[in-house]
């Protein structure tokens, strides 16, 4: 018998405290008392299972099993995009429903942060023998940058091998580099759009976005008519500052912004058919020009792909503008063979056309991890010997812990990619039979991780 199987007798208090942990708010950067409480409430699960528990720096903590050997890492975050709109069911609870299991998180990354510790807590109750120290490591930063982790690693050794149960299964040997880039104009200097704002997480597709416009009602059937032509889906109200128009869009993750749609871009491409770069103003002409609706780059002079990694994504992010304020956010996910430093110059280059200042606000480089490792080898045998199948190597355009550990670790699991998990979308959830063959891998892979001759 496989020692991953062991992980399905903990299935239903498992999804108790699923419930519990997905019912913490937790939004890094606007909820870091959430995000405390959810790190807490891991620590605190440990302790009740005789696990050895560190809380490292605010925003990191651990669980430690064996001591001594190699240092092995498990790495997850317990930190959520905000949920947005268009949930059929609460997204800050564990919905079981028609053989899936919703909840924002249950996908990235909470879910798999739990199987982790449970994964611990199997290892422990069933007295297995180490060779090496296993680590369950935590962080409540990832969709923010990822700060949590270079705390962390200032404090503690780097493992030798390690995984991030934060992407799809197989094995993701390569991920692009990724760039938050912020456009901003010295002054907001429209002078018929008073208001723009949209976009609450730089990693993720904007699904709404408003504009508020000092109109004429002859501009409002200009806008209509106009509107009915685009793809977009717009609403037009009379409001005591003017036209104000919605558009609705679709999310989606910010390296796979083709599968989304984007509300921000889409009501820039209306506006500025209407009114002219005077009437927008600088920052919302430089999105019509240099980025419109398109994810590949194109306007921007970075349309390109490499054989290992594919195409570079380019995702609009945000807008704000109000007052004197005028600023944009945009998410570039680059392939693994390409300089970053060479993108950066290039976005520079095309802002500098409308005078707009270009601040780099996250610069995350590329990660690759050779097909033939030590690592990728232990985490195939475990897949294989749970499902039957050897494991995909893969890369992609999303952002893990994995690229923060120097070649020492990959993203592996949790989700499979015939599941459609709506990450950073409405309705996040996973198949429930999958969640816990994902469970099963996991295990089986900390067991040999666990056991693993130097």
């Amino acid at each position: 018998m496989l020692f991953g199987n062991e992980i399905l007798k903990y299935k239903d208090e498992l999804l108790k405290d699923l419930n519990t942990l997905i019912g913490f708010e937790s939004i890094s950067g606007e909820r870091d008392d959430e995000c405390d409480s959810a790190l807490k409430f891991i620590l605190k699960r440990a302790e009740d299972f005789g696990l050895k528990g560190e809380r490292v720096t605010e925003q990191s903590a651990h669980i430690e099993l064996g001591e001594g050997g190699r240092l092995c890492g498990v790495l997850s975050h317990l930190d959520v995009v905000p949920a947005g709109s268009n949930w059929s069911v609460l997204p800050y609870a564990l919905t079981d429903k028609n053989g899936r299991l919703y909840g924002r998180g249950i996908a990235d990354d909470k879910g798999a942060a739990l199987v982790n510790l449970y994964c611990l807590r199997a290892l422990k109750e069933h007295n297995v023998e180490g060779k090496n120290t296993l680590r369950a490591i935590y962080g409540t930063s990832e969709e923010k940058g990822m700060d949590d982790m270079d705390g962390y690693f200032e404090k503690q050794p780097y493992p030798d091998l390690a995984f991030t149960p934060d992407s799809d299964y197989g094995i993701c040997y390569a991920e692009k580099g990724i760039l938050h880039l912020e456009v901003s104009a010295p002054m907001n200097d429209a002078t018929l759009l008073t208001q723009f704002h949209s976009g609450n997480a730089i990693n993720a597709v904007p699904d709404m976005a408003y504009a508020m416009l000092d109109s004429s009602s002859y501009d409002e059937q200009e806008l209509m008519h106009l509107a009915d032509k685009s793809e977009g889906s717009f609403e037009f109200n009379h409001t005591i500052d003017g036209l104000m128009i919605i558009s609705r869009g679709r999310a989606a993750h910010a390296c796979e912004a083709e599968k989304g749609f984007n509300a921000a871009s889409a009501l820039v491409d209306l506006i500025a058919d209407a009114y002219s770069k005077e009437d927008i103003g600088s920052v919302c002409s430089f999105i019509d020009y240099a980025v419109n609706c398109e994810t590949n780059g194109r306007s921007l002079g970075l349309k390109m792909s490499d054989c290992v990694s594919g195409a570079l994504t380019a995702n609009l992010s945000s807008v704000h503008i109000e007052g004197e304020t005028a600023k944009a956010q945009f998410d570039i996910r680059y392939p693994v063979t390409v300089n970053g430093e060479a993108i950066i110059e290039q976005f520079k280059k095309v802002a500098k056309n409308s005078d707009l200042r270009v601040e780099v606000i996250g610069h995350e480089k590329p990660l690759y991890v050779e097909k033939e490792s030590e690592l990728i080898e232990l985490l195939s045998d475990a897949y294989e010997s749970i499902t039957g199948e050897k494991p995909e190597l893969y890369t992609m355009g999303g952002g893990t812990y994995a690229r923060k550990l120097g070649g020492r670790g990959v993203a592996f699991g949790p989700n499979f990619k015939d599941d459609e998990v709506n990450m950073h979308n409405a309705d996040e959830s996973v198949d429930r039979e999958k969640f816990f063959t994902h469970a099963q891998i996991c295990l089986e892979a900390m067991y040999r991780m666990y056991k693993h001759n130097n």
